[in-house]
Order: structure tokens, then sequence, then C-alpha cells
């Protein structure tokens, strides 16, 4: 099993906490744009608080290690290497209570490119475990917008993991059509869970992601867990409301084998290793 050093060691020579790719300025950025409210940022979520920019930094230097001083404007964010162990503990220990009492998850990503591995990992062991692993609205069209424009895009489950793919000429590459877009959007999970309602299925207790994935599904009232990077408020925001559970702060766009260290210290934790 990998040691609690182990990992700490990988996340920073990774870069996946200590100094990361992101920059401050697109953090600060998000900052203000979270705090004006604007969709591009709030990810389906509807703050009960103020949340300002000031705010939105105090709380992102708190459960993510950034900077807190407003007058730091540029170079690298910092992750706190600490708060992600602290968090992906929490982590799997909410993994761990789901697979014991064998409740059915719905696991989604903005990010397929990167963590597709990861979270196709835990719906592997989830369902070994004995949980449903829900596939909802598989193929169902979901209308988003984008920098060209609303355009059409389907949902679809690679590894039991929801993704979402172009379609008619949406504008994408050949391995976006394969693995799915990135996308901050709510508009996949509030599709996927409408789905299971409509047909009178079975909804999620609890779902696994990121971006608007666990965002939308929080603020339906739904448990949701999953990671974050520094330019992301909107999940620290919900965690902090009450509507995301946990959230672990890393960088997420980091080559995808990075992450396997990381998929076999919560697995190992949650009791899941096969």
């Amino acid at each position: 099993m990998l040691s609690v050093g182990a990992l700490r060691a990988h996340l920073v020579a990774a870069r996946l906490a200590g100094t990361v790719s992101t920059s401050r300025e697109k953090s600060l950025h998000s900052y203000r744009l979270f705090a004006a409210r604007d969709p591009r940022q709030t990810w389906g979520l509807d703050p009960e608080g103020a949340w300002g920019a000031a705010e939105l930094l105090r709380l992102m230097a708190d459960r993510c290690g950034v900077s807190p001083d407003p007058g730091e404007t540029s170079g690298q964010d910092v992750i706190d290497p600490d708060c992600t162990l602290a968090a992906l503990d929490a982590f799997a220990e909410r993994l761990a209570r789901a697979a014991q009492d064998r409740i059915p998850v719905l696991l989604g990503t903005g990010h397929p490119h990167r963590l597709l591995g990861f979270y196709a990992s835990l719906a592997a062991a989830l369902s070994a475990a004995g949980c449903v692993v829900l596939t909802p609205a598989y193929g169902r069209c979901v209308y988003m917008p984008t920098q060209f424009g609303v355009r059409r895009h389907s949902l679809w489950y690679v590894g039991g993991v929801a993704v979402v793919r172009p379609v008619d000429g949406a504008a994408g590459t050949d391995g976006e059509v394969e693995h799915g877009v990135h996308t901050h959007s709510p508009l996949p999970v509030r599709a996927a869970l409408a789905a299971a309602a409509e047909q009178g299925g079975v909804l999620p207790g609890l779902v696994v992601g990121d971006h608007g994935f666990i965002c939308g599904a929080g603020q339906l009232g739904i448990e949701a867990i999953g990671l974050a990077d520094s330019d992301d408020p909107a999940v620290f925001v919900a965690e902090a409301e009450g509507r995301v559970s946990v959230a672990v702060p890393l960088d997420d766009t980091v080559r995808s084998d990075y992450y396997r260290p990381l998929t076999r210290y919560v697995l190992n934790r949650a009791w899941l290793s096969q």
C-alpha cells in the first residue's frame, strides 16, 4: 500500500499539489467571475452566501492552501499537499460507506482526457462491491453553450463514467468524439437525473465527479464528492455550504497516469482494492 509520505512526495513531484500549473491570474479571474455570479463559474450552483472575491480568496486559502494575499496577482498557484491528503482520506471514507451500504452511484467527469481512468477505476471497484453504477440517459441529446454558440452534444458512459461527446458538427477533435469533451456544465448531470426520475428508475445516493457534475447534483440535493482545482471556486463554495460533501484540491490537468497512485491510495483506504 502506498504510504502517506510516498503519496505526498508524488503529489508534489507530479505537480498535483505544491506549485501547480494553474496560474494565479487564472484563479483570481475565476473568483471574480464567481463573485459576479457568472454561470461560466457557478456551474449550476445557486450560492446562499454573498461570496465576494475577497471571501472566495479566504475560502480557497483555507480549503486549498492558495496564497491569501490579494496583492499576489501573478505566478503559479499553490495547493497545500496536506489539504489534498486530508481530503483524499475523507473522499475514501465516503466511498467506503457507499460500498458498505451498497448505495447506487453516478459518476461523471468534465475532464475525460485526464480523469476518466481515475473515475472508471472507482466505478469498477464500487460495482464489484455491490453498488449499482447508474447510466441513465445514455445517448440523450444535451444542448450546451460553447465558445462557438449552443451546440448539440450527447451523454455517454465510458467505463461507467458519464461524459459528453460532440455531435452534428459540434466543434471537437477525434479524441473528444471518442472520450468526451472538457466541460463545466451542470446540464449533463441534470439530464441524467431527469431521465432516471422520468423513467421511475433509481436515483443515485451519491454522485462522484467534478465541475458541473457535482455542483449540479449538489444543488439538486444529491450528495456529491469529487476533485477540484485551485481555480474551481464553485466546488469549494458548494462544500462550504454543505452541498458537496468532499472537495479534493488538486491540479486536474496533469498527465492521466499521474493520477494512478491516487487511485491506488483511495481504493486501499476505502477497502475497495481488488
